[in-house]
């Protein structure tokens, strides 16, 4: 029944004030050169993909639609040692040094606004609150709702809208002040997370698996046969799916490739890198709402029998509106106790039934 566990939400409004946009005077000649002849033939003006937009949609749909045994708490923002233990001296002083302005920080995708590198201290410290949330018992389970994103963040460098490695920040920091000695971390998005996995390449405390959409899709990693390396080899796990996979495609690799490794790697705590962009509406993948859904009730079936009362979600990508806030809202209400629907199940008795139905008729005009 929704609202027999309880779920703690972080939500800082500080993320709100991460703002590249189309009026900053560095964005539009980033822009490339052909793309702005088609925007302006269309008389369509570019907007940065990342806005506080993402994160009011989900407040709003909350709010319009409540689920029982949430409740929210403020973020907190991430210190320099602790986000220090996934990133390098040298990339923090550099986003030290764009505090307070606008401006690019990498080849691809990644700019900064004025409050951008607190907005972005805060989601890497609501993700490490959210873990302090559960392992303290304060909830069976949380979610952080942050942005800018983070799975994409490397040790050296932003990309991907990523400025910090959110989920990477929480898990390293339930190693160092709960003690815990085996972390997984499972990333849904669409987009792989590479960050993620470069952190934890080595690591056999951590756990990594990451269904996403197959090359060629950015950032273009993930494949198949990259299972980490040295201690951490067989610790990461892809399974990159092409344009078109749905809720059975996700379904089964949870069921029979996720569930097995877990069950043999025994986690003291889950994480999930959320992302909502794998929504029909979104990146071109077809995961339904009940299919996020039916993903978050195998997650807490994992966490009920391995490390009950310590899961935490925390938010990464999804840039439809409409579809990233039903998406989080069918999520929160199953980790709230409401029960994971069967996506993909529905009308398949109705339908064989109609084929055995036409297959005689179709016998009896022969």
């Amino acid at each position: 029944m929704i609202g027999e566990r309880s779920v703690t939400v972080f939500y800082d409004e500080r993320v709100l004030e991460h703002r590249p946009d189309a009026e900053s005077p560095f964005l539009p000649g980033r822009l490339d050169r052909r793309v702005r002849e088609i925007l302006s033939g269309l008389g369509v003006k570019w907007a940065y993909p990342e806005h506080p937009g993402r994160i009011s949609a989900i407040r709003d749909r909350l709010d319009q639609d409540p689920i029982a045994g949430i409740s929210f708490k403020e973020g907190a923002i991430a210190t320099r040692d602790q986000l220090a233990r996934v990133h390098t001296t040298a990339y923090l002083d550099q986003i030290e040094r764009m505090r307070g302005k606008s401006a690019w920080l990498d080849t691809d995708t990644t700019a900064v606004s004025p409050g951008s590198v607190e907005a972005a201290e805060v989601a890497a410290g609501s993700s490490i609150a959210a873990v302090d949330e559960v392992c303290s018992g304060q909830a069976q389970s949380a979610f952080a709702l942050v942005r800018p994103p983070g799975h994409h963040a490397e040790p050296v460098r932003a990309r991907g809208f990523c400025l910090f490695n959110n989920v990477a920040v929480a898990a390293t920091h339930a190693q160092a002040a709960h003690g815990l000695e085996r972390v997984l971390i499972i990333d849904w998005d669409a987009h792989h997370g590479n960050g993620t996995q470069d952190i934890f390449w080595a690591d056999p405390g951590v756990m990594f698996f990451d269904i996403h959409r197959a090359a060629p899709f950015y950032p273009g990693s993930g494949h198949l046969e990259q299972v980490g390396a040295g201690l951490g080899e067989g610790y990461t796990v892809n399974v990159p799916v092409p344009a078109g996979s749905g809720n059975l495609a996700y379904i089964k690799a949870f069921e029979e490739i996720l569930v097995p490794a877990v069950d043999a790697f025994e986690p003291e705590l889950i994480l999930v890198s959320a992302g909502f962009d794998a929504h029909r509406l979104d990146l071109a993948l077809n995961v339904s709402y009940e299919g996020f859904a039916a993903l978050t009730g195998i997650v807490q079936r994992l966490s009920d029998r391995h490390c009950p009362g310590r899961l935490a979600f925390v938010l990464e990508g999804g840039y439809h509106l409409e579809s990233l806030a039903n998406g989080v809202h069918a999520v929160l209400e199953v980790l709230a106790g409401g029960v994971p629907p069967e996506p993909g199940i529905a009308g398949i008795e109705d339908v064989a039934a109609a084929a055995e139905f036409h297959r005689s008729a179709f016998e009896g005009n022969r």
